[in-house]
């Protein structure tokens, strides 16, 4: 009898361990697909091995995962033809950052990846313009570059550039990206269309890339010895040239300084942060704060600019102009003159810690001034609001003769009437 119950025992045991194995496996595969997702399945790949994407139940609605399983499954069985999952998957992983409704953070594809980190160093070649996206995502023109293939094309301040080598690019959120599609090998042809939006019409742009060489600065003694100091952007090196440019007018004998941000879409957070240094006086001149409330400081020292100054921007003045712009004004070391700043006040982050070679830009912090004011979506408000000449609307800054450059004028006679207190 002992015997026999042994015998059941080793065999009942063993068979209930199975099937409560299998049950849990099922249960548990089940609660990741849905029943129906899961019937609709034939046996054989019933024992596959499965993957799962983890979501807290107080982060992502059960019935939205439970959408999610079923559009896969519909596509999985009756979709026209066989599905490449790992390549729509790439895009829905971009759905989860561009769900966030932030143009800044953005998944890179491992191909996306590859091409931003190589067009991260090397020689500029392209055609010669500065861009930036608009509040309906459209790449746009702020500024053409003097000696380039754009400049000698006719492409113009605020151009929407929406084809590139006539690939629709207007779906692409990331200027980064849409910019290495027109950077390229030297001598080689890119094709660039255009939305004009003054005149509501398209144009088509053949040009030969080359190697761009910008000077991102550049300065001149104006009438009643009034410096200036043009800054296009500010790359790594900017620091060095002010100091330099500012050194040079200070030995000339200017008495007040113009200080030109307009069209420039910002650039080193640190390089920015010496130049407001050389101006304002010793004390904080920038800080950033995560979701943490963690705090990153950027202070000056006792030195400071002795002269009147005035600062122009205008709404293409972005995250490091709008630094310098906002530090100034928080310290009333001089008057900001133009229209109100693009209101860029983030700080990016790339990750590049991904085993399928992708990578992730995202924000990190937001900028504030000294005063404790956040830049971003507000932008700086001027002292003194003027809009530019509306015949100058598409001129790089460059390009407009100082006696006809209104904005420039006010900024002068700012700068003259604080010479004359």
């Amino acid at each position: 009898m002992r015997r026999k119950q042994k015998i059941l025992l080793s065999v009942i045991l063993p068979a209930c361990l199975v099937a409560v194995f299998f049950l849990g496996y099922f249960f548990s595969v089940i609660q990741l697909m849905s029943w129906d997702v899961f019937i609709s399945k034939p046996i054989n790949e019933w024992f596959k091995q499965q993957n799962a994407i983890y979501f807290d139940a107080d982060q992502v609605d059960e019935l939205n995962i439970e959408a999610f399983n079923k559009v896969k499954n519909v596509l999985e069985n009756k979709y026209y033809k066989e599905v490449d999952f790992n390549e729509a998957f790439s895009h829905a992983i971009k759905g989860l950052s561009a769900g966030l409704d932030d143009p800044y953070t953005l998944y890179y594809t491992p191909e996306e990846m590859k091409a931003y980190l190589e067009g991260v160093s090397g020689n500029y070649v392209g055609i010669g313009v500065s861009v930036h996206m608009d509040e309906n995502y459209l790449l746009t023109v702020a500024d053409v570059f003097a000696d380039s293939p754009a400049k000698e094309a006719g492409i113009l301040k605020n151009d929407k550039i929406v084809k590139v080598d006539n690939e629709d690019v207007t779906t692409i959120r990331d200027a980064d990206l849409i910019v290495k599609k027109i950077k390229g090998e030297p001598d080689t042809k890119v094709r660039i269309t255009i939305y004009r939006p003054d005149e509501r019409i398209y144009k088509e742009f053949e040009l030969i890339r080359r190697v761009i060489n910008i000077s991102w600065i550049s300065s001149e003694v104006l009438d009643e010895d009034i410096g200036y100091i043009h800054i296009k952007q500010f790359d790594d090196d900017i620091y060095r040239d002010f100091e330099v440019h500012l050194n040079n007018l200070m030995a000339k004998g200017i008495r007040g300084l113009v200080i030109d941000l307009r069209d420039n879409p910002g650039g080193s957070y640190y390089q920015v942060a010496q130049i407001a240094d050389r101006i304002v006086p010793k004390g904080l001149i920038v800080y950033t704060e995560d979701r943490h409330k963690n705090r990153r400081e950027q202070y000056s020292d006792e030195r400071e600019l002795e002269i009147p100054l005035a600062v122009l921007v205008n709404g293409y003045s972005a995250s490091a102009s709008e630094i310098l712009a906002a530090c100034v004004q928080d310290y009333d070391k001089g008057i900001i003159v133009g229209t109100k700043t693009f209101g860029k006040g983030l700080v990016q982050e790339i990750d590049i810690d991904f085993k399928n070679g992708g990578g992730l830009k995202y924000t990190k912090a937001r900028y504030f001034t000294p005063s404790g004011k956040s830049i971003h979506g507000e932008g700086v408000i001027p002292d003194v609001e003027i809009e530019l000449s509306e015949e100058f609307n598409t001129t790089s800054i460059e390009d407009i003769p100082h006696d006809k450059d209104n904005q420039l004028k006010i900024a002068i006679a700012e700068v003259m009437a604080k010479i004359k207190e």
